[in-house]
């Protein structure tokens, strides 16, 4: 329809950005490298009960526009709540978010996944609600699986747990499902020293699962490394981690083997020997992931749970956190140039969550480049509250000017939704219009040899730098 909103040039304003994306970007697999899908869902094949669930269960950024909105938490998080009633304050809703990225994903999602043409709005709810169930409840397509090959993934990377038993990447691997799904070692709570009793029972089930009996630093070391060549042996290629800021303070073995002994018998820790103990976890899962080969990803710059009241009625990531000031550069720098000097520095990518830090991580990256692998260290896309088409330029400008975009491994989509793969289209919109209008004002070539090599730039930053960089 050519009054559609979500129309075949959506976002592409020029001639040649529309000939990038249609022939070189739009019809390109997904290589998924860092999501937060339930592997559960995967193995089972769920089937949603209806398009409340897959759209508005566990999704922060929904809730939060509603909560601005004026809507009762009863209509985002109740358990008492109808699924159309959620909807239909969802639907409420909608018409009041122009210019944030939650309308344009929303009716990327509607065409993409359901072929709905239709603005979602108080007056279209009620039809648009009972076309998606009909499909969730009557297609066989419209499953977990099935909005997998819909998308054209071939390949995602779960976010788990050192403890975890990835029982059900192993039962997506012998299903023979085509689309590989990959587990990412997520080694966040082995360093989470702040409540002891806390970190006493998570090395405890470390110890269970492990099979070794940790009474010292050395042994939690050694439990790691058994648990890491486990997700190595089910196809693990990346690691990441959760971090405020990076931590890169000066310290000796036998302070980690005391700090260890100290909040592993119950008590509470000063700042400066969490920090310690941060900076020598930081390093020791460093030099792990070198010796694996493997790439390690940092996602710095957030700080959680602001509203205490709400955190103990909900518990985490239910939309009370929002981007941290921390003056963190040097320490970044010292952490990477301290593996880089014992040449332990691995593949790394740098997310950062404040905006006012992309400048700041793009000339890092220059600093650590070796020569050995095209792109090394990468800038990471533009991260949860930068996901969106400002943000993912403001991405992609402060990494051309201070490196090379055309190494970028590209976009993910850092979601639990199986609807949230058109953030990859909505990238590589944003990318052709980027590259598309900087050759129409004259300011990059696009003939013979040069409108090759762009040409190529827009599939490798859409497929085929993510596919080398992992060695997927």
């Amino acid at each position: 329809m050519a009054n559609s909103f979500i129309h075949p040039d959506f976002i592409l304003t020029n001639e040649t950005a529309r000939k990038l994306y249609h022939e070189h970007a739009e019809g390109l697999p997904i290589i998924d490298y860092h999501c937060h899908l339930i592997p559960k869902m995967v193995a089972d094949d769920h089937k949603f009960k209806s398009i409340t669930e897959i759209w508005l269960g566990g999704d922060h950024y929904k809730w939060r526009a509603m909560r601005s909105n004026g809507v009762a938490e009863k209509f985002c998080t109740g358990a008492d709540t109808s699924d159309w009633e959620k909807f239909e304050k969802w639907a409420e809703t909608v018409p009041y978010t122009f210019r944030n990225p939650l309308y344009h994903w929303t009716h990327l999602e509607l065409k993409t996944a359901f072929g709905i043409d239709k603005l979602l709005n108080p007056k279209t709810a009620r039809e648009i609600f009972d076309e998606c169930n009909d499909k969730l409840q009557n297609d066989p397509n419209y499953t977990a699986r099935g909005f997998m090959r819909r998308y054209k993934v071939e390949t995602v990377c779960t976010t788990d747990d050192p403890v975890d038993s990835l029982e059900y990447h192993k039962q997506v691997r012998e299903s023979g499902f085509e689309v590989k799904m990959l587990p990412t070692w997520r080694p966040d709570k082995a360093m989470a020293v702040e409540v002891p009793a806390d970190f006493r029972a998570y090395v405890e089930k470390l110890a269970e699962v492990s099979g070794v009996n940790i009474s010292k630093f050395s042994d939690m070391v050694d439990a790691l490394k058994k648990r890491q060549d486990f997700f190595e042996s089910m196809g693990c290629k990346l690691s990441d981690h959760g971090i405020e800021e990076f931590y890169a303070e000066d310290y000796t073995d036998a302070e980690i083997n005391a700090i260890f002994n100290k909040v592993y018998g119950g008590t509470e820790l000063s700042k400066e020997e969490i920090l310690k103990f941060k900076s020598a976890m930081m390093i020791i899962f460093a030099e792990m992931d070198y010796d694996k080969g493997w790439t390690q990803q940092f996602h710095y710059g957030a700080i959680r749970n602001n509203n205490t009241k709400m955190f103990k009625l909900l518990g985490p990531d239910t939309g009370f956190d929002s981007i941290g000031e921390f003056n963190t550069a040097k320490a970044c720098a010292k952490f990477l140039d301290k593996l880089n000097t014992e040449g332990k520095l691995t593949k790394t990518i740098l997310y950062n969550l404040n905006p006012c830090a992309n400048e700041v991580l793009a000339t890092m990256l220059g600093n650590f480049q070796d020569g050995t692998v095209a792109g090394k260290i990468q800038l990471g896309s533009g991260w949860w509250f930068l996901d969106q088409k400002d943000g993912m330029q403001k991405q992609m400008n402060a990494l051309s000017v201070l490196g090379l975009l055309s190494r970028f491994v590209g976009m993910l989509t850092d979601s639990r939704s199986f609807l949230s793969y058109p953030r990859h289209e909505y990238f590589r919109r944003t990318l052709c219009n980027l590259l598309g209008t900087d050759i129409e004002n004259g300011e990059v070539p696009y003939s013979g040899y040069e409108a090759e090599r762009v040409n190529q730039m827009v599939e490798d930053i859409s497929y085929y730098n993510a596919k080398n960089y992992f060695n997927f």
